[in-house]
């Protein structure tokens, strides 16, 4: 598809940045890892605890990434932690802004690989989609992510640390001693950028405690969505240890399409997925989980998908809205979006039985920056020495 309107920026690289030394990155660290790994290193155990919440606000309330700004410490102090650790986020390669606002990053991990972090702008909000992981197992069909494989989960580290590179592109650090700013340029997280985030559930879980430590990022757990495509035995454990609201990608009423369209289905099907739903602990009409739909032409859009929905909802008396999404097409892909007319005969349908249903505008297309369409650029970076080695025709 080719862009609506031209870019409004492509930063197409930034300085790279020396590769990470050996140091101990304090990021991403629970409060008791963080506290265990301060007397590992020497500081005594008495002060640790207050030791730790000092360095904590510092990296995750006001965004210091430099020991000797941490004027509250002595300087010996600071001396030894700069010796010891390092507080290191994911380094942005490149950004893309679309036209619409919309930002996309692509930030570089450790060993090399790359993943896509996308932030978008809303009246009274600013929404950050996260990733979990490098490159996706779940090779759904329609989602450009899911064309590439697996290389590995991202840490705690890596999670919080995209909420971080994101605050300081949009210079959203507040200023020690400042008035208190309720203000939100970054004021929601979903957990729907590239991966499963229920197969890296304790990364995840780890990132996201930190961004909601009430002395730290300090984004409460009704701001955090984390989307699902259907990993039922983690479910329950997600409102339990995490807390956050839940979304599922479920865009098909009939088993045999979504086998094709999210291929986990094919291991847990629909009826075992209602039935985790049903018993979120979380879900109630003030917290009612999201089923996601993306709309596709002669596949899933028909008056009687939207009934058959509308029937699990009732039958399974699961709280839910639904999110429709247009099918945002990418190069290669077999799927055509849903037209217009038929995608609102939908709505009409669940509107109707009294659920709300609205029509996601699609932000970020033309930089490819929308839902389903995430995919690192250098993918080379992933492969392993096997496959580097294969495509360059030497003997390996």
């Amino acid at each position: 598809m080719k862009p609506s309107a031209p870019i409004t920026q492509d930063v197409l690289t930034f300085p790279r940045k020396d590769e990470p030394s050996d140091k101990i990155n304090l990021v991403g660290l629970t409060r008791d890892a963080f506290r265990q790994t301060l007397i590992d290193n020497g500081t005594p155990e008495k002060q640790a605890k207050m030791r730790m919440g000092q360095i904590w606000q510092w990296i995750y309330q006001w965004g210091v990434r430099d020991f000797e700004a941490m004027t509250n410490l002595s300087k010996s102090f600071r001396a030894e932690l700069a010796e010891k650790f390092e507080i290191r986020v994911p380094e942005v390669v490149s950004k893309l802004v679309s036209t619409d606002g919309t930002r996309k990053y692509l930030v570089r991990i450790a060993g090399g690989h790359e993943v896509e972090v996308v932030y978008i702008p809303e009246d009274g909000r600013g929404t950050l989609c996260v990733s979990s992981q490098v490159g996706c197992t779940l090779t759904c069909s329609f989602c450009h992510t899911g064309t590439q494989k697996l290389v590995r989960n991202l840490t705690a580290a890596e999670i919080v640390g995209q909420v971080m590179m994101a605050r300081d592109d949009l210079g959203e650090w507040p200023e020690k001693g400042a008035p208190k700013d309720e203000t939100r340029l970054l004021s929601n997280i979903v957990l729907m950028g590239m991966g499963e985030p229920l197969y890296n559930f304790e990364n995840v879980r780890d990132a996201m405690k930190i961004v909601m430590d009430g002395e730290g990022i300090q984004l409460g757990r009704r701001r955090i969505t984390l989307s699902t495509s259907g990993i039922v035995p983690e479910i329950k454990r997600t409102a339990e240890e995490i807390g956050c609201l839940l979304a599922v990608s479920f865009h098909a009423t009939e088993n045999d399409t979504r086998d094709i369209l999210v291929p986990i289905n094919k291991k847990w099907k629909i009826e075992p997925l209602l039935e985790a739903l049903a018993a979120y602990p979380r879900a109630t009409n003030s917290e009612r989980i999201t089923f996601e739909y993306v709309m596709i032409d002669g596949v899933n859009d028909t008056d009687d998908d939207a009934r058959r929905l509308v029937k699990y909802l009732k039958d399974y008396e699961i709280p839910a809205k639904i999110n429709l999404i247009p099918f945002n097409e990418w190069p290669g892909s077999n799927y055509r979006r849903s037209s217009n007319n038929r995608i609102r005969a939908f709505a009409t349908i669940l509107m109707e039985a009294g659920y709300a249903s609205p029509i996601r505008k699609t932000r970020g297309e033309d930089i490819m920056a929308a839902c389903g369409q995430l995919k690192s650029a250098t993918e080379r970076a992933r492969k392993s020495r096997k496959e580097i080695l294969k495509d360059a025709g030497q003997a390996v």
